[in-house]
């Protein structure tokens, strides 16, 4: 037989410089005192417990130290000085306590935390409190108090408070620079301006922390909703909020019947070529993260047991008729708009109302022009760490991109995505590590041809054939799309009239008269057009 692995039980008190005070007279084992009679627990045994005292009261700590020794062999005392002006101060106390947590390596899947509460002030109790709920110290309470009905009033007795979150009402907190690292955190050290996306980032900080329940990310193709996954699940692991792994799954990859076996684990035999059993993706990923991106691939049946799973933590695999269990964290990601699947019968509804609880759309690149420039920096690095070779921009070339990436000309239809590829070929073909402005207008030409071919809806861009780029430039993007459809419009046309009847399709309908040609004719004149200049 395996032998059972069990935790170390390690504890964090304050010095109780009263209420721990008794002498050194061999009474002193028929008082209680907190400390000692914490780790004279019967039931209860400490393999390592740190003390904090000032260095006023460090006699009196050697003295429980070696006390605890007495009582309990098994137990490590920690002493560590830490000096409060104030102890009533709740910004000093919670400061010095905060630091202390963070200066400590907590592993939460080896060792069993507990925050001893009884000794220190109220305002030291509040802050022990504080700390528990937001994880950076990654534990429970513990209380202990004298037992007159005891025989050996010294031990007292002890419980174990474990805070259940949705409980209490939050306190006031000093978070704003842990909170802060957070968020630059998931945002992967990048410096942001747009307002919108930072706010959006600063609450998905505090329901990464916070909540367990399924967060949902929108928002087009290469928006990063996968990285933005992943970071969410470092800083539950770094906050020791979960002990298991990240199981990231692209949906659209999961086709036909192997998706459900590949979710949900199948036993050996369960289908044809199943020649062992395998866990799935759920079973994988418990007490971690699961990442389901392109939720709206997955089938009605899929959905149906995915819910179940959410619901319950536990579901079948294919060919069995015993349950398994998983408590996973559950984060899904989608470009599709899910109502509009939800009308259409392929997405369910229930499916959807128990992970709408945190969604959140990310804004694409077009939306957020303003943090170009420190993407661009990102991807530098990002280039540099993957190849081994640091390429930089010389300052023409920086500002000749950067110009064009943050106007209306660029259209990112693939996100960050298209930046990432374009610093890549632009590092790749740079010569001495220097991307020239001769390398920019390559890279720009290569942009522009690929959002031309990937645009469907408009096609090859007609404003070329009338406009140049300086000219183009001094449009609305709103005039540029409208225009540029209505010429595509005129190019299939012999005649003006024919063209107006198809842009005018409606309103004409409206009229009395109806006067296609002369609405056109008005309209390509706001822009120096004649119907001469398209037909010639």
């Amino acid at each position: 037989m395996n032998e059972v692995q069990t935790k170390r039980t390690v504890g964090l008190s304050l010095l109780g410089t009263q209420l721990d005070f008794v002498g050194k007279r061999i009474d002193r084992w028929s008082r209680w005192r907190p400390n000692v009679g914490l780790c004279s627990q019967p039931d209860l045994v400490f393999d390592e417990l740190h003390l904090l005292h000032g260095a006023r009261n460090y006699r009196l700590a050697n003295t429980v130290a070696s006390d605890i020794g007495l009582v309990s062999p098994e137990t490590e005392v920690v002493l560590h000085e830490v000096d409060f002006n104030n102890p009533w101060d709740f910004e000093e106390v919670y400061a010095k306590l905060f630091d202390w947590c963070r200066s400590k390596s907590f592993d939460a899947e080896q060792e069993d935390y507990l925050f001893h509460i009884t000794t220190g002030t109220h305002v030291a109790q509040i802050c022990a409190y504080l700390l528990t709920e937001s994880r950076h110290f990654p534990g429970r309470l513990i209380q202990s108090a004298p037992d007159n009905r005891a025989e050996s009033r010294s031990v007292g007795n002890v419980q174990i408070i474990d805070l259940d979150l949705s409980k209490y009402d939050q306190i006031a907190t000093r978070f704003d620079e842990e909170h802060q690292e957070g968020s630059t955190f998931l945002k992967g050290g990048i410096v942001t301006q747009n307002k919108q996306f930072n706010q959006l980032i600063s609450q998905i900080e505090k329901v990464a922390i916070r909540s367990t329940e399924p967060v949902l990310l929108t928002g087009p193709t290469g928006a990063g909703k996968s990285q933005l996954a992943t970071r969410i699940y470092q800083l539950k692991k770094r906050r020791a909020a979960v002990n298991g792994e990240l199981v990231s799954v692209n949906c659209a990859t999961l086709k036909g019947d192997s998706a459900m076996a590949a979710l949900f684990g199948h036993t050996k035999g369960a289908y044809t070529g199943a020649l062992q059993a395998r866990d799935g993706f759920l079973r994988t990923a418990h007490e971690g993260v699961l990442f389901l991106d392109e939720i709206g691939e997955l089938g009605l049946k899929e959905q149906a047991m995915l819910l179940h799973a959410i619901e319950y933590k536990r579901f079948h695999p294919v060919g069995s008729d015993k349950t398994v269990e998983s408590d996973f964290q559950f984060i899904a990601g989608t470009n599709r708009d899910l109502k509009k699947e939800i009308a259409a019968g392929r997405f369910r509804e229930d499916l959807f109302a128990r992970i709408n609880l945190w969604t959140y759309r990310l804004p694409g690149l077009k939306e957020r022009r303003e943090d170009i420039p420190a993407n661009l920096d990102y991807e530098l690095e990002r280039y540099t760490a993957k190849s081994g070779n640091r390429v930089r921009f010389n300052r023409e070339a920086r500002t000749a991109f950067l110009q064009f990436a943050m106007s209306s000309q660029a259209s990112w239809l693939g996100n960050f995505r298209d930046l990432g590829a374009a610093v890549t070929r632009m590092c790749t073909l740079a010569d001495s590590s220097r991307i020239s402005v001769t390398d920019v207008d390559e890279e720009i030409v290569r942009l522009r041809q690929l959002w031309c071919q990937a645009d469907s809806s408009i096609g090859e861009s007609a404003l070329t054939h009338y406009f140049d780029s300086a000219q183009i430039r001094e449009l609305d993007q709103f005039d540029q799309h409208q225009l540029n459809y209505v010429l595509s419009v005129c190019s299939q046309h012999r005649n003006m009239a024919a063209a107006g009847r198809t842009l005018f399709d409606v309103s004409r309908t409206r009229k009395v008269k109806q006067n296609d040609s002369s609405r056109l004719q008005k309209y390509l004149a706001k822009f120096g057009l004649k119907w001469g200049d398209i037909v010639g």
